[in-house]
């Protein structure tokens, strides 16, 4: 059981103490004193009506960072996809993506439910697929096949490993999907992340794509939030989709204030993220059985079918030891962030190695 894709144990009791080191997820990272601050002076107004100043300056800032037209502040990443997805097909369409995409495997099946698209899953290491697969997937325009409308890469990969799209790569996968007509997305949940790592511009890296969107619940440490990137025609009917949903706000500005202060002074620090991440992933692969594999930005994967331990009975060893993390990909998941220190590291090393040796 415990190695089906997203499979995770119960979560700890709700009145039991915080982990002390908790790696389940990025998302997992609570707003900083100096957020709350920007938060609770946020100038506010009502989003729905266009009339909250700081969700304008966040969605002009966004567009600016992308080099896009325009942009939409939306509650979550979830909806982001499913937007870009509803504004860019029709009901019928196909989307070529990953096979193990967010889209379909984190979603809740809302593409079969809402959408009415279906995603064709190519396969490929880390979460990606080349130039090559990307031809071979195209279809013959007959009747017979359903209309390709769309490709869909995500950067950074999640299960993947947290893998980098390289932007050769990206680039090429965008000008055949171009070449056929097709639009293009990015789901950028962790576009930050990628960007850090490769060292380039979010608007030099997202250049091939026609939407992208950032989450600022993950390793930028805001509460709530992400915000879809594209043209303005894009972002015009992405509202309408955004009013049908339920996603349109009041005084959003205080979420937006958020993610502002997170791109003030959130992004440059992702490296350490990285840092740690690499450091944790050396700490493991030194226990007896366990098989890492090198993190690229804030995700650690690592195999633990050599030691004998299920990945259920070594989570539930970490929750008594106030650790926590996750399993994804019949691999045990443990996420770097802001909450997550260089000195955490070493003990929460010594804390998996325990876990793992124990009688």
């Amino acid at each position: 059981m415990y190695e089906s894709l997203h499979w995770t144990p119960p979560r700890p009791d709700p009145r039991a103490p915080k982990p002390r080191i908790n790696l389940y997820s990025d998302t997992q990272t609570r707003p900083t004193p100096a957020m709350l601050e920007a938060m609770l002076r946020a100038d506010t107004g009502d989003e729905q009506m266009g009339d909250d100043p700081t969700v304008w300056a966040l969605c002009d800032r966004m567009a600016e960072l992308t080099g896009k037209e325009a942009a939409v502040f939306l509650p979550s990443g979830t909806m982001c996809n499913v937007i870009a997805i509803l504004t860019h097909c029709r009901k019928g369409d196909e989307v070529v993506a990953h096979e193990t995409s967010h889209i379909l495997h984190s979603e809740g099946g809302t593409h079969a439910a809402l959408t009415g698209v279906q995603i064709m899953g190519l396969h490929g290491p880390r979460g990606m697929f080349t130039p090559e697969q990307l031809r071979a997937a195209i279809r013959p325009r007959t009747r017979y096949a359903p209309p390709q409308r769309l490709l869909e890469v995500e950067q950074t990969a999640n299960i993947g490993g947290g893998a980098v799209w390289t932007l050769e790569t990206l680039n090429e996968l965008a000008a055949i999907a171009h070449e056929q007509g097709w639009a293009t997305h990015m789901d950028g949940a962790r576009l930050l992340n990628a960007t850090v790592a490769a060292g380039i511009s979010p608007a030099e890296m997202v250049a091939g794509y026609d939407s992208v969107w950032l989450d600022f619940t993950k390793g930028l440490g805001a509460p709530l939030g992400a915000v879809l990137c594209g043209s303005r025609e894009f972002i015009d009917q992405a509202w309408r989709w955004k009013q049908r949903l339920g996603g349109s706000m009041r005084q959003g500005g205080v979420c937006a204030a958020a993610c502002l202060h997170a791109l003030d002074h959130h992004v440059d620090r992702l490296a350490e993220d990285h840092a740690n991440a690499k450091a944790l992933a050396r700490g493991v692969a030194q226990i007896e059985g366990v098989v890492a594999e090198e993190p690229e930005t804030n995700l650690v994967f690592f195999d633990i079918a050599g030691t004998g331990v299920p990945i259920p009975e070594l989570q539930q060893r970490l929750i008594a030891k106030g650790i926590w993390v996750s399993a994804l990909g019949g691999r045990v998941r443990a996420c770097t962030h802001l909450d997550v220190t260089a000195e955490m590291i070493p003990e929460a090393v010594a804390a998996i190695r325990e876990a793992l040796l124990a009688a």
